[in-house]
């Protein structure tokens, strides 16, 4: 059958402005919900039905009294007493609402278990970074593929998303303050509890949130990211430098490392998807750094919806400097006496690796909080289509300037037994959020003149 000119003619515009509806940002009138039913990130503000997720009220807006910047955070719910435990005896109780990971874990340790508090919906922000979001709800724009965001800066650029990509997107650009100096470690424990700590000193600078920065100006950059590795010595002296993009497609990641033993500078193209982590002994990819970072175009992405799930939050106990990493690294996982878990909204969704390309995970489930667009939990198959890693991130908001971030990124593999701890930062000095940078201070050409021998 021929088919009419005209007819295809108008099917094609029609399939444009339905397309151009999919990746558009939403109306004015539904934006206005940011002032309503919805707080300025995007989450439902009533809590639920059941009472056990309480209502949006603002989150941190001012530190515990004595607390100065410098110090590590002190707890301001440790006066919460735990609901209940799940343990394997009683984990089917709770299945609904735990990932595939924390169910797999209380299957395969007998030690493991999961302390649940009430929820505390601690997450705030500043507010040019509320405003910000109000214009860019209308306003931004997925690029073609999903693989960058157009007419967005500084807010979140999807905070009411229609689509799995764009929930991604949230993650990716969310608000973790301009500038910060960390010093953290990683330890990657044997199955008997061995490890050795590796010490990082980190930088970041984030331009997307800059006040007054316009998209013109960010010119295809997200962030700029410095990693040192300080201990131990055989592996002291290297360094890690980022630049991120936007479009990844249009302009790949830009990485280089500066080897101590070759004295080099070099390009690192392998600091990209499922590349080696740092130092990390096999245990994370590339692309599991904050949970998930870089390019979105080797899966394919489905938003599953939101539901309540019980994941690590407010983790001030991990992040304690009342804690030692010793009392934190034990065997086959971290000390669930010091984690913290609540009932909180999420969004769900799976991302599949598209036919023709390859990833170590085929497939992904992220656990995405609704009040932060923080990722905090990850549960990633092998090939057989098998669970073979969790991931979780332990988070706190933060006081110097209002942030939820994670203090602590585990990656646990459920065949070898063993895990990976990434941001202990007990024992260092804490977070730097008022540090002065600029895109000069990450050039590759300083990487030699720091790096040490």
């Amino acid at each position: 059958m021929r088919t009419n000119p005209i007819q295809s003619l108008a099917a094609l515009a029609l399939l444009a402005l339905f397309s151009a509806r999919l990746i558009a940002g939403v109306s004015p009138e539904e934006a206005a919900r940011l002032d309503r039913d919805l707080t300025p990130m995007g989450a439902e503000r009533a809590g639920n039905a059941a009472g056990t997720i309480p209502a949006w009220t603002g989150g941190i807006t001012t530190a515990p009294a004595g607390y100065a910047s410098g110090m590590h955070h002190p707890d301001p719910f440790a006066a919460d007493t735990a609901l209940y435990t799940i343990t394997a005896a009683n984990a089917e109780q709770y299945q609904a609402q735990l990932t595939a990971g924390n169910l797999a874990l209380l299957k395969t340790y007998p030690s493991y278990k999961i302390v649940v508090y009430p929820t505390q919906r601690s997450a705030s922000y500043p507010q040019y970074i509320y405003d910000a979001t109000r214009k860019t709800a209308v306003e931004a724009q997925l690029a073609p593929n999903a693989n960058g965001v157009l007419n967005a800066v500084n807010g979140i650029p999807f905070p009411i998303p229609a689509s799995a990509e764009e929930v991604l997107w949230n993650h990716l650009l969310r608000f973790r303050g301009v500038s910060a100096v960390r010093v953290i470690s990683q330890a990657a424990p044997t199955r008997g509890g061995d490890y050795t700590l590796v010490r990082f000193e980190e930088e970041f600078l984030f331009p997307y949130v800059q006040e007054g920065m316009t998209p013109e100006k960010l010119d295809n950059i997200v962030f700029f990211f410095k990693q040192a590795v300080v201990e131990p010595a055989r592996l002291a002296g290297s360094i890690l430098l980022v630049h991120e993009t936007l479009d990844q497609i249009k302009e790949p990641r830009s990485a280089w490392i500066y080897n101590t033993g070759q004295r080099r500078v070099r390009r690192a193209p392998q600091v990209a998807y499922d590349g080696p982590g740092t130092a990390a002994d096999g245990l994370r990819t590339s692309d599991q750094l904050d949970m998930f970072n870089g390019a979105l175009d080797r899966y394919e992405w489905k938003l599953l919806g939101k539901r309540e799930m019980i994941v690590p939050y407010n983790s001030y106990r991990l992040h304690s400097d009342q804690v030692k990493a010793k009392d934190i690294l034990t065997p086959l996982h971290i000390n669930q006496d010091l984690a913290r878990y609540e009932l909180h909204r999420v969004w769900v969704v799976e991302a599949n690796v598209k036919p023709g390309t390859s990833h170590l995970y085929p497939r992904r489930t992220f656990y995405v909080d609704e009040d932060s667009w923080q990722i905090l939990a990850v549960d990633q198959y092998d090939a057989r289509g098998q669970l073979w890693r969790l991931s979780e991130a332990h988070c706190i908001n933060y006081y110097d300037l209002p942030t939820f971030w994670s203090t602590l990124e585990v990656h646990t593999d459920l065949i070898s037994g063993r895990y990976l701890a990434y941001g202990l930062d007990n024992e260092n000095r804490m977070y730097q959020f008022n540090v002065k940078r600029s895109s000069q201070d990450y050039a590759p050409s300083s990487l030699r003149a720091e790096g040490l021998r």
